[in-house]
């Protein structure tokens, strides 16, 4: 029997301008509603086949990988509005409708900034441990004109050697899932990005902020959060992000790390289905 996931692989070209690098790169498989997966900053598109597989038949399934993460060629800053662009001329130009969206992390940042700018085509979107202004939780108070992309701990970025990089990815890895084995590909993930895409895109996210257009967002937001490590303090702070989008539901993954999809995943998978089912 011919599985499920028949891959095809599919460089989008985002620039009008002929030999321009796009911005992302998607893998397509399957027959069915067109269901975008959006992996993480510095993961591939395929960390969601698992999830998809899981889905079964009846969905088309685009696995995005972005500009510089994974082999891909690099582009300039600005990186994410570049990709989010990408996204916006993918979805228009494979003339997609009733599209579902699936992002984790800054994948559910892509995933609300595409609600928000195609509600006539977007009608489901799940986000997984994605909240729309991280700088407000790990940098309280800090404006994002205040964060800069040539800044000395950039610079420190840009110059450091292979090795204590590698020490860094490590320990960054280790505390994003309760597995080793899995925290270990996350590493080698942020060891094969591209440098200065590794640094100026995470200052995008860093500036980023989405909340003024959370009620733009018409399509019903199914949000996974991780509960670790201190459920109370975690919901808190997604009610309050996402006070803003009215139709949406939060549920939280009491023993998972921000991989949920690595430390919970039939409870994220078994969520997702219920979910497209409705």
């Amino acid at each position: 029997m011919k599985s499920i996931l028949i891959a095809i692989a599919v460089v989008f070209q985002v620039a009008t301008a002929l030999g321009q690098t796009p911005s992302i790169q998607v893998e397509k498989s399957g027959k069915g509603t067109p269901v975008i997966y959006l992996p993480g900053f510095g993961c591939p598109g395929r960390i969601w086949k698992e999830t998809a597989a899981f889905l079964g038949k009846g969905y088309s399934a685009h696995f995005v990988t972005y500009a510089g993460f994974d082999g891909t060629a690099a582009i300039d800053t600005p990186w994410y509005s570049a990709v989010r662009d990408g996204l916006v001329d993918y979805i228009k130009s494979q003339k997609l409708k009733k599209v579902h969206l699936v992002g984790h992390s800054m994948g559910g940042n892509l995933a609300t900034d595409l609600a928000a700018l195609l509600p006539d085509r977007v009608t489901k979107v799940v986000l997984v441990d994605a909240i729309p202004c991280m700088r407000e939780v790990m940098m309280p108070g800090v404006k994002a004109q205040q964060i800069q992309y040539i800044s000395p701990y950039n610079k420190q970025l840009l110059e450091m050697q292979a090795e204590p990089f590698k020490k860094m990815a490590a320990g960054m890895s280790a505390n994003m899932t309760q597995s080793k084995e899995k925290a270990d590909s996350i590493t080698s993930w942020m060891l094969k990005a591209d440098r200065k895409v590794y640094v100026f895109g995470y200052t995008d996210l860093l500036k980023l902020d989405l909340r003024p257009v959370l009620p733009s967002v018409k399509a019903p937001v199914l949000i996974l959060a991780a509960g670790f490590p201190n459920r109370e303090v975690i919901e808190k702070n997604y009610i309050k992000q996402y006070e803003a989008l009215s139709n949406k539901e939060i549920l939280i993954a009491d023993k998972s790390r921000h991989f949920i999809m690595f430390d919970e995943f039939e409870w994220m998978a078994r969520n997702i289905q219920q979910y497209f089912s409705k």
